[in-house]
């Protein structure tokens, strides 16, 4: 989580901004969900020399990634997988780049006309080389195709139509174009992206990857979103059809993705090279990068910025490049921590009273100090929501605010916001030096392992045993075969 400066404009948009988990950027076969708005820090890396636009937006995107992921055995086992694709594509002397990125997201995108981005959380995912395939020819499918450059086009000539619309007839018209203009933009979104599926399958399937990896990563996926689904109280209904929607719907990608990939035989076709692919992320990095924040359970820590804060019980946590976010279980109550810069001469209770948050209660404005640190808290009302919130001067102009959105606001909700509000506090040396990142380790089943068994080795605060199940493509519990690899998480 970085420092920002982003100002809430009602409480009504609170509770979903909350709820608004910032899960991943949808780019492709990836699909997570929305985008989410992030500005690239002022100190994102640049190179020398003269920049160009494409060097320019290459810088832009790693950035919002979280930068380059540096991994010998992974970066050389995945260039080894593009190499094979390049030369069964379109265009064999096309050189293509690709780029590791440091985020836990799933995803993975490509910027013509040669380089293709995939996240380490993409490839925790993943359970062999041809599934990294898919994914990957997927993008060179949108590269050939030239889908930026169409979609480009076809937004402005959007934009046009409305324009137009707009000033010969009516407002009220315009609207009505525009609505149909942005069902048709979908639409041909999702037309590419069934494009590139196809253009993918068949590429991977030249270059002797198994034509069903698709398929079988585009049902992890689905897993993955119902997953993250249950976790954060949210629906799950991956097959409920979007009009508006960009992507086309998980069953709908997977049905067509097999249809394609009997064209090359039947199941069984083409290498997986499983082992290899597990071999070379073997130790890779899993979940936040520590120098952004650590989640264990309900505690977030920062080990650069040097704070950290308990959520009340029952809540998951998420962290991104704007807030920590946090749900409770079912999703009736939530909270937002984030910070600002304030004027040091600003008083707390000034900025509390200033207007960034609607329905605040100015008798329930209350200072006080929390483990050495000047704060103030404050109710808030919109709708048939509450919130408790707090504002903690952490040092000189840096302030954190910690945010929570609950139906019911009563003593026994009260008393748990409370403790976790004064719970943050500044760390300690000892707890710096002991936050370490989680890993992706390989094991060896064992004669009488089970997924139980190696599920109970998972550092996985959450859910432990469905993790387990879904980073390994396994459908139930259950005896595992001996001598077999599996990926368990470790810290």
């Amino acid at each position: 989580m970085i420092g920002l400066q982003r100002r809430f404009g009602s409480g009504r948009r609170l509770l979903a901004i909350a709820l608004a988990l910032a899960l991943g950027a949808c780019a492709a076969m990836e699909d997570q969900g929305k985008p989410i708005a992030v500005e690239v820090p002022a100190a994102a890396p640049r190179t020398l020399g003269l920049e160009t636009p494409a060097s320019a937006e290459n810088q832009k995107m790693v950035a919002l990634f979280g930068g380059e992921y540096h991994d010998a055995a992974a970066e050389h086992f995945v260039n080894g997988i593009l190499l094979k694709l390049a030369k069964a594509g379109e265009n064999p002397e096309q050189p293509y780049q690709v780029t590791l990125l440091n985020s836990p997201v799933i995803n993975a995108f490509a910027m013509a006309p040669d380089r293709i981005y995939v996240t380490r959380g993409l490839l925790a995912l993943a359970n062999d080389a041809s599934e990294v395939a898919a994914v990957m020819a997927h993008e060179i499918g949108h590269i050939t195709a030239r889908h930026a450059a169409l979609r480009a086009e076809e937004e402005k000539r959007a934009a046009l139509i409305t324009q137009a619309a707009a000033v010969i007839e009516s407002r009220q018209k315009g609207e009505e174009v525009e609505a149909v203009e942005r069902r048709t933009l979908a639409s041909f979104s999702r037309q590419q992206e069934l494009e590139a599926d196809e253009i993918g399958i068949r590429v991977m399937a030249k270059a002797g990857y198994d034509p069903y990896a698709a398929a079988r990563f585009l049902t992890t996926l689905g897993r993955d979103s119902a997953l993250r689904a249950s976790l954060f109280g949210q629906g799950s209904d991956v097959s409920k059809p979007d009009l508006l929607a960009t992507h086309p719907s998980t069953p709908e990608r997977i049905a067509r993705a097999e249809q394609i990939a009997q064209q090359f035989g039947p199941p069984g076709t083409g290498t997986t090279d499983r082992t290899a692919y597990l071999a070379a992320i073997d130790g890779m990095t899993y979940g936040d990068d520590p120098a952004d924040g650590s989640i264990r359970g309900t505690t977030f820590i920062h080990p650069r910025l040097g704070f950290l804060f308990v959520a009340p019980d029952g809540f998951v946590l998420e962290n991104s490049a704007q807030a920590v976010l946090g749900v409770k279980t079912g999703g009736r109550e939530a909270l937002r921590l984030d910070s600002v810069r304030l004027d040091p001469s600003m008083t707390l209770e000034s900025y509390i009273s200033s207007g960034w948050i609607e329905g605040l209660l100015p008798s329930s404005i209350e200072t006080l100090e929390v483990n050495g640190m000047p704060a103030v808290t404050a109710s808030a009302r919109a709708g048939e929501w509450n919130f408790r919130v707090a504002v903690i001067r952490f040092q000189g102009d840096q302030v954190y605010r910690l945010i929570f959105a609950i139906r019911n606001l009563d003593a026994e909700a009260e008393k748990r916001f409370r403790a976790s509000i004064e719970s943050f506090r500044k760390t300690t040396p000892e707890e710096v030096e002991e936050v370490k990142p989680l890993r992706l380790v390989i094991v060896t089943a064992q004669p009488g392992d089970s997924v139980e068994s190696l599920s109970n080795k998972m550092a996985v605060a959450d859910h432990p045993l469905e993790h387990f199940e879904l980073i390994n493509g396994l459908t139930g519990p259950g005896p595992l075969p001996a001598g077999e690899h599996y990926k368990i998480v470790t810290d």
